[in-house]
């Protein structure tokens, strides 16, 4: 589908081949504000306005716990849905669309009396931000980018995880104490609506071949043959979600990522009382991030240039490795060092699997359902998410220690990274 009238297409045609610079360059830059914008919805920003729910509201800590995991999971499985209003749609109506309605969401949040009301704030905010938001952002980025595609989705990284989760907290901690938290979700649903969305549809463009281009910038100069049958099989075999069910690929990289999720946010969940039982104070565990978000960060950038020259499966094994190395370091906590450690790993992990979850649908399974396929995956993502924590909390409850889920998990960790070894590019079986 493409974005406009006739008139309005041979105009953006002319814009975009007049740039000095290939226009992906644009869309990655828009699509990773929406990566940095998706911050209000996410559970490192929630997490300082949580303390004024409860105390505002007069709320109990597990109550609103639960209506924050019911609310993600509900987000969670509302992402196929969105993922193939992307395929029919396009990126750039539903980046609008999508960052006008969750700038409304924070707004109401703004002005939530009772636990129903924060319930519904819930489920519309992780539905929106965390997924939505996030779902086309990177979708509109890889649309763009094949090739360098592992750069780029590193460069974004990079940029998400220094200003995202380095910055917006920091940002909300200071809105709150200036404004209160009732006028902060207010001011981040306003810069939504009249920041993002206009952005969005004056820059966001749905793929390169609506005007005479091929991922990467290579000119065609020829719209029909950007657009044949030919032309496009050459580049890329594209593949149903449907499709994409049948093959090993696709479910050990789901199995991994879901892992991935479930175990980062588990263990950051329960950060805390997992150093305390090793004799260690929230304020070396809260230290920690530091060196994990920077750890992270950086692996990003290399994952995401290591991902153009070296098979993917090779840096999915190491992360999972890394995985499970972290959750074996957490069972040799003793002091400062061993904790720096844990986190330099943990980060290190953090960057090799986020980085191929964003590279690795679209080179094995191709552009064209792209969001039907990043659908899916994500809610799996974000049920694991939601998930996370329990087993982590019902195993300590039971018996006073992580270490038996520790162990149970590094062990799954290998596993899989073992079996990440065979995950090579599917292709379609020819009909004779």
């Amino acid at each position: 589908m493409t974005d406009k009238s006739p008139t309005q297409s041979t105009n953006a045609i002319k814009i975009i081949h007049a740039a000095p610079f290939f226009y992906g360059w644009v869309i990655m830059a828009v699509g990773t504000l929406g990566l940095i914008m998706t911050s209000p919805g996410q559970t490192y920003t929630e997490s300082i306005f949580i303390e004024y729910l409860i105390e505002d509201l007069n709320l109990s800590r597990s109550l609103i716990s639960s209506l924050y995991a019911f609310g993600t999971l509900v987000g969670g499985f509302s992402l196929p849905l969105w993922g193939k209003q992307i395929d029919r749609k396009g990126p750039r109506l539903m980046i609008t669309l999508v960052s006008i309605l969750f700038g409304l969401s924070l707004i109401y949040m703004g002005f939530v009396k009772s636990s129903w009301m924060i319930g519904i704030g819930f489920i519309l905010i992780r539905m929106l931000g965390q997924g939505s938001l996030g779902l086309i952002s990177q979708t509109a980025i890889n649309q763009w980018w094949s090739r360098k595609r592992g750069m780029i989705m590193g460069i974004s990284g990079l940029l998400m995880s220094l200003i995202g989760m380095g910055t917006f907290p920091n940002l909300v901690h200071g809105l709150i104490a200036a404004v209160d938290w009732r006028n902060t979700y207010i001011l981040l649903g306003v810069s939504l609506i009249f920041l993002m969305a206009p952005l969005g549809y004056l820059f966001i463009r749905n793929k390169p071949e609506d005007y005479g281009l091929s991922p990467d910038g290579e000119n065609t100069g020829d719209l029909e043959k950007v657009n044949s049958t030919i032309y496009k099989e050459a580049k890329e075999e594209n593949w149903t979600l449907k499709e994409a069910f049948g093959t090993y690929a696709f479910w050990i990289l789901s199995a991994s990522l879901s892992l991935f999720t479930l175990l980062i946010t588990g263990i950051t969940f329960h950060l805390v009382s997992i150093f305390q039982s090793h004799g260690l104070d929230a304020t070396t565990a809260a230290r920690i991030f530091l060196p994990l978000s920077i750890t992270g960060a950086l692996t990003n950038l290399l994952v995401g240039y290591l991902s153009d020259h070296v098979e993917l499966r090779f840096l999915l094994s190491i992360g999972l490795l890394l995985l499970g190395v972290s959750l074996i370091l957490v069972l040799t906590l003793k002091g400062t060092g061993s904790a720096l450690a844990f986190g330099i790993v943990l980060g290190s992990a953090n960057g090799f699997i986020r980085t191929i979850s964003t590279v690795s649908w679209p080179t094995f399974f191709g552009r064209k359902h792209l969001g039907s396929i990043y659908g899916f995956t994500s809610a799996l993502g974000i049920i694991g998410a939601a998930l996370g924590p329990l087993p982590f909390g019902y195993v300590f409850d039971w018996i006073g220690s992580y270490n038996p889920v520790l162990i149970i998990f590094s062990t799954i960790c290998l596993f899989l990274a073992v079996l990440s070894l065979r995950v090579i590019r599917p292709q379609k079986q020819i009909a004779e």
